[in-house]
């Protein structure tokens, strides 16, 4: 159990704009743990708080109670029944980890929601959660067989399908036990004829499949023992939705489909305005797909603004209105063709959109409804305090009365002022609305209060839910009453009575819940903190509103089985102190409500930060941009500040500089660096093995000339002869110059200063910005897209791109921006030339090689490893696969520094080392970066070779 300050916070929000601080957080590892947790909470006049991803919008996982984090243990997969198609699994395992487990069977679980990377099956048992394809796969609530629970009282039972006579047992059973009690209860409700009348025309329309609007009674009233024809009785329809507030689930069975056909594909139906769209999909609906989905122009605007999304925009023509991704699974390609020409006939005969690309194949379709789920994320970009709240984002309505409600609600919004991103499953008649609300702002505090209201009669007006997916949680249990009507809210707060008669199960929620104004993340009306820095931080209004980018979806919380790079010491640890998440929750916190003399004078922000291995991967895979290392190092500088710089963040940053002093005496140097004396004086671990210096350096090795190429040449360019190739890989360095002298290109190394990259991984970022304007000023006038800047070491040439930008003085920021447009990783260039063709095969051998590439982290973030893909693939028997690593783990100094490496070997151990040590003799394994070298040399004893080194190692005798 933790009961410190820090974790406290960590788990005071989750998605949605609500804060309130738990009493404590804890992670069981089974059954036994949650009783006693139970037990204490009962005992001591407290609650218990369930907790998964915590990417609730609602707030159902905020409150004054015992947060218990079931994703860290409670993550396995039970059992599975292929012939029989169930699952059981805890309630911790994610929802995309299952269905990739699955996937080799043929078979999947259903709903699929946009969180699914890192949403966990318990918090989409509680939240009844539906997802892209609800349209065929309906909810949770369909497809759930069986719940083992813990009750209020301690109490152990299952809830499955009953038959008449069994139900009849359970009113009968041990009166001691509460399990009586809850069976007894229903029993009573919906036995009455009042309360099946009252139900019946008071809860959301029938054909509304998305009605998630206080707790399931309507569905139990379907069952046979209250309706004549229905199916068995099973309380799990009523803990899908029921968000925690009746029973622990630790054990879930789950009815598993087939996968669908093999051949899918995406009509993106190109819309002039959102009205069209609206009643484009009546007509998409007439031809049975899968899946619609909306996406509005808000939403794409903000896409061109990520780097990430900016690739899955490949499909987009002009800037439509409005978008309609409608999908069709089909057995072979002729009907899905045959079915994408028909809707495409039927919308042009309607007079409705202009354009209807059908994409296809499985990286495409990935990456369209890639654009789409990061639509919440995105949202958080729009620069300003005004954001796209949570609270009426989760309303539905039947299909058919889209157009007119719509319609009615732009009504509302013009009427108070505001405007509103319009997104997701119009196909099931829910429409995610994301009205922009200052709640800096007392006055849009009320603002949000009568919108709630407003849009509360217009859902009422057409019997839709207010709730179609994420839950009541706390935003939505206050319209319960008004929506269903008084009566069947006394019938809901009877039933959460009964099985929870003290009240500890997650209270606040769905009944009985605090006012939607209250506990927010903010403190209306109080000013948001104004600090002075190094970086320019100006794009997003400063340094804490680029903190306040972040809106808790828990992107960062995917896993290595997931893929990609952020959040590597998550996907090691599985802690939430180590997501960029919780890192920003830190720094808003104790920044915002610090009472130090200086705000960044807080020990616990640099120990969060302190995991932060700054790879970059935020900034492109978190839909917010929101970027982690940028934050640190402006952070780390204030509170060097304060505290002064350590020992070894200083001889680390200017490691470049001692390196020059060092090849004065290079032999004596090399052998000091490897004796564990001087490691541990330093706090280096002593299993590292410290990067030597080279025999010569680079500059020298290069100081009387660079010979020109034999033939007239191709084109000039400068190489940047960084720290890192200079002082320790120079043979690296005369490859690059040799090589593309072999090339026909004249080469020339200008006068520059290092990048920087080493004061900035320590964060001495004014020394940074002396460096990057000294850079700046120097290469300016040089470099163009002409004569372009070439680099070898990819953190080094990146900084011109990624940093310096937003280091130097506003007067010089074009020209900085210009230089790193221009600033070109040693692959981009190659890459480049060889489309313009002056680069081909016919110098290189035509031997068989296969390479295995893992990709630095900040090319990733910032560049891409495509380029390096296409140089390495220039001869033509060589074939290149890219390791789907991460990190690497080494991440500059951090993984040399004593009390990181076990993490930083973790790391390693996760995709990258196993699959170096599985790759035959044979292969070659290629890394850009001089840290990921060493760390898998360290991690596998196999030596990784640069791409460049490869390449020139290609050339024909």
């Amino acid at each position: 159990m933790f009961t410190d300050n820090v974790q406290r916070v960590l788990y005071s929000t989750d998605a949605s704009q609500y804060k309130e601080l738990p009493l404590a957080v804890t992670r069981p590892k089974n059954k036994q743990d949650i009783q006693k947790i139970i037990a204490f909470a009962r005992e001591n006049g407290t609650s218990v708080i369930p907790r998964g991803g915590g990417t609730s919008l609602a707030g159902q996982v905020v409150g004054p109670g015992i947060v218990v984090d079931m994703s860290k243990y409670m993550n396995k997969m039970l059992e599975l029944n292929v012939d029989e198609r169930f699952v059981i699994v805890e309630p911790g395992v994610v929802l995309a980890e299952l269905n990739l487990a699955l996937e080799q069977h043929g078979l999947q679980f259903g709903p699929e929601t946009s969180t699914a990377n890192r949403c966990v099956i318990g918090g989409m048992l509680g939240n009844n959660s539906c997802g892209l394809h609800s349209l065929i796969y309906g909810s949770v609530r369909e497809h759930v067989l069986e719940v083992d629970a813990i009750l209020a009282d301690g109490s152990e039972t299952t809830f499955k399908s009953l038959t008449k006579a069994e139900f009849q047992q359970k009113l009968n059973g041990n009166p001691n036990l509460l399990e009586k009690s809850i069976y007894q209860n229903i029993f009573h409700i919906l036995s009455s004829p009042e309360n099946q009348k009252e139900i019946r025309e008071k809860f959301p329309d029938p054909k509304l499949t998305r009605r998630n609007m206080g707790y399931a009674i309507d569905a139990l009233l379907n069952s046979e023992m209250f309706t004549d024809g229905g199916e068995p009785f099973n309380f799990c329809k009523l803990l899908a939705g029921s968000e925690g507030t009746l029973a622990f689930s630790y054990r879930i069975k789950l009815n598993l489909i087939p996968l669908p056909p093999k051949h899918k594909g995406l009509v993106c139906a190109h819309f002039e305005t959102l009205e069209e769209s609206l009643e484009g999909n009546l007509v998409a609906l007439k031809h049975n797909p899968g899946a619609i989905e909306l996406m509005d122009d808000i939403v794409m605007q903000c896409t061109k603004e990520n780097i990430e999304q900016r690739k899955n925009r490949f499909f987009i023509k002009g800037d439509p209105g409005a978008m309609l991704m409608i999908e069709f699974a089909c057995e072979t390609v002729e009907e899905l063709n045959a079915k994408a020409a028909a809707l495409e006939k039927d919308f042009r005969s309607a007079k409705l959109g202009y354009h209807f690309p059908l994409v296809t194949g499985a990286d495409n379709i990935k990456k369209v409804w890639s654009l789409r789920t990061a639509g919440l994320g995105l949202l958080a970009n729009i620069p300003g305090d005004r954001k796209g709240v949570p609270g009426i984002e989760d309303t539905a309505v039947a299909p058919e009365y889209l157009p007119g409600y719509i319609a009615d609600f732009k009504k509302v919004l013009k009427k108070l002022g505001l405007t509103s991103v319009f997104y997701a499953h119009i196909a099931t008649g829910e429409i995610h609305f994301r009205p922009l609300i200052n709640f800096k702002d007392p006055g849009d505090v009320q603002l949000f209060d009568t919108l709630m209201n407003e849009v509360a009669a217009l859902v009422k007006k057409y019997r839709g839910s207010m709730s179609g997916e994420h839950g009541d949680g706390r935003v939505r249990g206050k319209f319960i009453p008004y929506m269903l009507g008084e009566h069947n809210y006394q019938l809901l707060k009877s039933l959460k009575k009964a099985w929870d008669p003290e009240n500890i199960l997650n209270p606040g929620k769905i009944v009985d819940t605090p006012p939607i104004t209250e506990s927010l993340r903010v403190i209306p009306g109080k000013p948001t903190p104004e600090y002075h820095t190094v970086f320019d931080f100006s794009r997003y209004n400063g340094f804490f509103r680029s903190i306040e980018k972040c809106n808790g979806s828990g992107d960062c919380r995917k896993s290595e089985v997931i893929g990609g790079t952020m959040c590597p010491t998550f996907m090691a640890t599985r802690d939430e102190d180590k997501t960029t998440r919780g890192r920003a929750n830190i720094l808003r916190e104790f920044l915002y409500n610090s009472e130090t003399e200086n705000p960044f004078d807080h020990r616990e922000i640099y120990d969060i930060l302190d995991l932060c291995i700054s790879c970059k991967a935020c900034k492109a895979e978190c839909p917010s941009n929101v970027d982690m290392a940028k934050l640190k190092a402006e952070f780390l500088q204030h509170y060097y500040d304060i505290h002064g710089i350590p020992l070894r963040s200083r001889l680390v940053a200017y490691l470049p500089r001692l390196n020059k002093l060092g090849m004065l005496l290079r032999p004596v140097t090399n052998f000091v660096m490897t004796t564990t004396v001087f490691k541990n004086i330093l706090g280096i671990e002593p299993q590292r093995n410290l990067p030597s210096l080279s025999k010569i350096t680079l500059s020298r090795r290069t100081a009387q000339g660079i010979p020109m190429p034999d033939t007239q040449p191709k084109g000039k360019v400068y190489l940047f002869n960084d720290e890192f190739t200079n002082f320790n890989e120079s043979d690296i360095g005369i490859k690059a110059v040799l090589l593309l002298i072999k090339l026909g290109y004249e080469v020339k190394i200008p006068v520059h200063r290092e990048s920087g990259r080493t004061f900035l991984s320590k964060g001495l970022v004014r020394t940074s910005k002396k460096i990057a304007v000294e850079n700046v000023n120097l290469l300016k006038d040089i470099v163009s897209e002409e004569t372009p800047l070439i680099g070898i070491e990819p953190s080094a040439i990146l900084a011109f791109r990624d940093e310096y930008p937003e280091l130097v003085d506003k007067e010089l920021q074009p020209a900085a921006q210009k230089l790193g447009q221009n600033a070109l990783l040693f692959e981009e260039f190659i890459a480049s030339e060889i489309d313009k063709g002056n680069v081909t095969s016919d110098l290189f051998t035509t031997q068989k090689k296969e390479i295995l590439l893992h990709g630095h982290c900040q090319q990733k973030a910032v560049a891409s490893t495509g380029p390096t893909k296409k140089m390495l693939s220039l001869p033509v028997n060589y074939s290149v696969k890219e390791i789907p690593s991460g990190c690497c783990g080494m991440a500059g100094a951090f993984g040399y520094e004593k009390e990181h490496y076990d993490l930083s070997m973790k790391i390693g151990e996760m995709v990258l080392f196993p699959a170096v040590r599985q790759a035959e003799e044979k292969v070659l394994i290629s890394a850009p970066g001089t840290s990921c070298r060493h760390q898998i040399k360290d991690g596998t004893g196999k030596s990784a070779k640069h791409p460049l080194e490869i390449l020139y190692e290609a050339l024909k005798a």
